[in-house]
């Protein structure tokens, strides 16, 4: 029997998902049923019956979620979660190696492109674990850099999720360089933005908030240009627009055609936008509501 593709591909990754459940199953807060049966005098028994259901549920919640954004991944594409280029960090073979060995003490990522002048000119990716060993013995040098690159590993823009999840493993990559029809780079995707997008919130700690978002007293939310949509939405239950625009700077420019040179408030669907600060290039802060809301 021959399945169609789409069903092959979310029999696949229903297995993956049943192995993150298993993974995830350590993060849960296991201590909070058993503290919840202590306050009320449960015996040991009653306790560990409850804590046991609890654990249950919860895994049973992210299996449904998980599986729900799976239905999602033939809708959505690695344009929709992949770091645009502006904000993609490398390093360039054309900086002194005395700037190379610094810009490496304060990354934070595990793998970096590695490219000449600019990153359409991308030479491989290199693991920050094999820069580590030649850094403490003294060895890194542009040529020693080079020969620990990994080739490149190229995505063509609009691949939907479920099939670059399975390129992926295919490919046994992490990251890949999301190029356009004429071979010009326009980001990086990597297998954990991937995951992250399967298995949601359940990948944070609890009580970690969005950077780009910062709510205020008033109930509405100060929210930076480049955020993408996408997460906006996810932070708070809204539904922005994510069809066109990827970031909240291009949602605005393009409803207003243009880039805002002063304060401006604009209305898309039912949500208000008040842009506070702007550049001759982006719109950088904006204050968001939702309607009916009524700032105090």
């Amino acid at each position: 029997m021959n399945l169609p593709p789409c069903a092959y591909w979310l029999g696949a990754l229903a297995l993956l998902v049943g192995a993150l459940t298993l993974l995830l199953r350590d993060r849960l807060p296991r201590h909070r049923a058993n503290n919840t049966a202590q306050a009320f005098g449960a015996p040991s028994h009653e306790r560990r019956q409850t804590t046991r259901g609890d654990s249950a549920q919860e895994i049973r919640q992210q299996r449904q979620h998980a599986l729900l954004e799976l239905l999602e991944l033939e809708k959505v594409t690695v344009d929709d979660i992949m770091i645009p280029r502006s904000e993609v960090t490398g390093i360039d073979l054309d900086d002194d190696l005395e700037q190379i060995i610094e810009q490496l003490h304060g990354v934070g990522h595990t793998r970096l492109p590695v490219f000449r002048g600019d990153i359409n000119q991308v030479e491989g990716i290199v693991h920050m674990r094999r820069l580590a060993s030649l850094l403490t013995q003294n060895r890194l040098s542009h040529a020693t850099l080079q020969e620990c690159c990994q080739p490149p590993y190229f995505v063509p823009e609009g691949t939907p999720l479920a099939t670059q999840l399975v390129n992926f493993q295919k490919e046994k990559r992490r990251l890949g360089l999301v190029v356009d029809e004429y071979g010009d780079v326009l980001g990086i995707v990597t297998l954990e933005d991937l995951l992250d997008e399967i298995v949601g919130d359940f990948s944070h700690e609890d009580g970690e908030a969005n950077p780009d978002i910062h709510p205020q007293a008033d109930g509405t939310q100060i929210i930076d240009g480049a955020a993408n949509i996408r997460e906006i939405n996810k932070s708070l239950g809204w539904r922005l627009p994510s069809e066109g625009p990827k970031t909240l700077n291009g949602l605005i420019t393009e409803a207003l055609e243009t880039i805002p040179d002063s304060p401006v408030c604009l209305r898309i669907g039912p949500y208000r936008l008040e842009i506070l600060e702007s550049s001759e290039s982006r719109v950088k802060s904006v204050r968001l509501w939702q309607a009916p809301f009524k700032r105090r």
